[in-house]
């Protein structure tokens, strides 16, 4: 049996996100606009710098940091962010971003994964249209861009996701 596109664009996603240097969770970002790969990324620290998986620890996880909390604790460059930085703004107008996040321990799907705050405000100036997130090997959600513009959680002060 054929698999379907956005599980096709899905298993790409998982496949880049095991590069991915986190010792919490990985993630990995493909970015699509008309059937064609505009770009990917992966969880990681900048370029020249250690990686955790090289540090053998994790900031955040030593101070038992709750997911979506403190980032400016964290080493990496989000999967998203990664895969914004990589393509040119004209290519993700309008794009699909697909995003599969692995957890490091245990292998499992990342539950009710979401960009975080700051690759929200990324993902919006991109002008990326819709984002697939892995649930399960064959479900996903899709969450439309347009929802971050108008549920603006910074106003309430919510934190993590």
């Amino acid at each position: 049996m054929r698999i379907d596109k956005r599980n096709y664009y899905l298993d790409i996603a998982e496949s880049v996100s095991e590069r991915g240097t986190c010792l919490r969770r990985n993630f990995g970002a493909v970015i699509v606009k008309d059937d064609e790969i505009i770009s990917t990324g992966y969880v990681g620290a900048p370029r020249g710098r250690k990686n955790c998986c090289d540090l053998k620890y994790c900031t955040r996880e030593k101070l038992n940091i709750p997911r979506g909390e403190r980032y400016e604790l964290c080493r990496s460059v989000h999967a998203e962010q990664n895969a914004i930085i990589s393509a040119p703004r004209n290519k993700m107008l309008d794009s699909t971003l697909y995003l599969v996040g692995i957890n490091y321990n245990d292998k499992s799907y990342v539950a009710n994964a979401r960009p975080c705050a700051l690759c929200k405000r990324m993902i919006i100036n991109a002008g990326i249209k819709e984002i697939v997130i892995r649930n399960t090997k064959e479900d996903f959600t899709i969450i439309d861009v347009e929802d971050f513009i108008k549920n603006d959680e910074s106003l309430e002060g919510i934190k993590g996701y």
